[in-house]
């Protein structure tokens, strides 16, 4: 299950709502909060109104219902010039005019950190040839030269964000803790390209 606060939705929402006796709508309002908080002091747990492993464990949830083997993380960068920044929609119309039934990665950071949700983690990725279906694909935005630099599509970089170095480690600590037994990579690994412009197996071996 991931992370919920005040603001998330979704149907993980409606399962934790279910769980506290709560309208199911899908929206983690203040009422889903305030019934979180109960739920935690109750249970002599961190009283922040977060809903993350140790809650949902509580709740009787187990971290992950993912009927997939998650075997990898793989990390990649969207191939788009440094400094833009490029909604999740906007990626997933990239690979819909490609002929993908949706966007490839199952997560996609944008240029200031925020983290949205991509394809389902229970379905099949398509970021990753010959891994797709043991792995969770994740994308931040960037990777290439600013557009003026000539060529710049056909060079990869580290152009990462302080927020996006900070928002790629905080998720993928929490999807380990759903998957604890995946290793983490960079595409760079598996296919002869620079994604996603570091060593990520080696960044983020202690996780």
């Amino acid at each position: 299950m991931t992370t919920l606060k005040k603001g998330s939705r979704g149907e993980d929402v409606k399962t934790l709502q279910k769980k506290l006796n709560l309208i199911a709508d899908g929206i983690f309002g203040v009422l889903t909060e305030e019934a979180v908080r109960e739920f935690q002091k109750a249970h002599n747990l961190s009283v922040d109104g977060i809903v993350g492993v140790k809650t949902w464990a509580a709740l009787g949830k187990i971290p992950s219902t993912n009927p997939r083997n998650i075997k990898e993380i793989i990390v990649h960068y969207s191939a788009t010039p440094q400094g833009e920044n490029f909604t999740v929609e906007q990626i997933r119309q990239m690979h819909l005019a490609k002929g993908w039934s949706d966007i490839g990665y199952h997560w996609y950071i944008d240029v200031d950190g925020n983290i949205f949700k991509g394809r389902d983690e229970n379905l099949t990725g398509a970021h990753t040839v010959g891994h797709n279906t043991i792995s969770i694909g994740i994308c931040y935005c960037g990777g290439c030269p600013p557009r003026s630099v000539k060529d710049w599509q056909k060079t990869g970089l580290d152009t990462r964000t302080p927020a996006q170095k900070t928002a790629i480690l905080k998720l993928l600590k929490e999807l380990k803790q759903r998957y604890p037994k995946a290793t983490i990579h960079g595409h760079n690994e598996f296919a002869k390209k620079p994604c996603p412009g570091f060593n990520a197996k080696e960044e983020y071996k202690n996780l």
